[in-house]
């Protein structure tokens, strides 16, 4: 089937794909984007609405960096997290609107990855106010958690502090990073300049600006029937 692109548009699409330009882009091209036209690092956490349906099962991606990036920070954190999991276990049942959460170690962070129901500052407040004092052995060991010890005291300063080190969620519509970059300029408007050839461009930068996100708000769904349900249905046992 013959394309409808010529030449030039072929060998433009194609170079990415080329050694040299991925070079040139990494060590050049990329940080003079980054210089001429900058942009600010997206803030964390779901996006905003009106639709109760999008406050169900919000994802919170919070990516701590340790202060001892070796494996003795490392097993510090494994340990904080073992010698006090039956208590912030607790407090997540308390605050009674968490799904999941789990504590992972990726390279020289200390993660949380939760799902929660409603609004993200009430969830972090009614968690550092259940047991904000057991959390304060995971935030001594992270890079800032001086700021913001005690927790329980401090617990507007602490929503900050999450909020700053939760991954910015890329929209699941490919003009939500163009509205999300023109809103944090200033620009209110629902609609503005959704121009995709800017796209590449754009997210580029912001993963320039942002090295880590969360790719859309995920996927979410109560299921209707487990396995065992539908194989006793169908008769064919186990």
């Amino acid at each position: 089937m013959p394309s409808d692109k010529d030449w030039f548009d072929r060998f433009v699409i194609g170079l990415p794909e080329r050694r040299l330009f991925k070079f040139l882009a990494a060590r050049i091209l990329v940080p003079f984007w980054a210089w001429w036209t900058p942009v600010k690092p997206l803030p964390g956490g779901p996006h905003p609405s009106a639709q109760p349906g999008d406050n169900l099962q919000c994802m919170m991606n919070l990516i701590m960096p340790l202060k001892d990036k070796s494996a003795v920070g490392r097993a510090k954190a494994a340990g904080a997290i073992a010698a006090n999991k039956d208590q912030i276990y607790a407090g997540l049942n308390n605050v009674g609107t968490v799904h999941f959460a789990r504590f992972v170690i990726v390279g020289d962070n200390i993660c949380m990855f939760s799902v929660y129901d409603g609004d993200f500052t009430n969830y972090i407040r009614d968690f550092i106010a259940t047991i904000g004092s057991v959390f304060n052995a995971v935030v001594e060991l992270v890079e800032g958690g001086e700021d913001v010890i005690p927790c329980e005291h401090n617990a507007e300063a602490f929503i900050e502090w999450v909020h700053a080190r939760d991954l910015y969620q890329v929209p699941d519509t490919a003009t939500g990073v163009l509205r999300d970059q023109e809103a944090l300029k200033g620009d209110k408007a629902a609609s503005g300049d959704d121009d995709l050839d800017l796209l590449p461009r754009r997210l580029t930068l912001q993963l320039h600006a942002n090295p880590n996100v969360s790719l859309g708000s995920g996927y979410r769904a109560y299921p209707g029937y487990s396995a065992a349900q539908i194989r006793k249905q169908l008769g064919i046992g186990w």
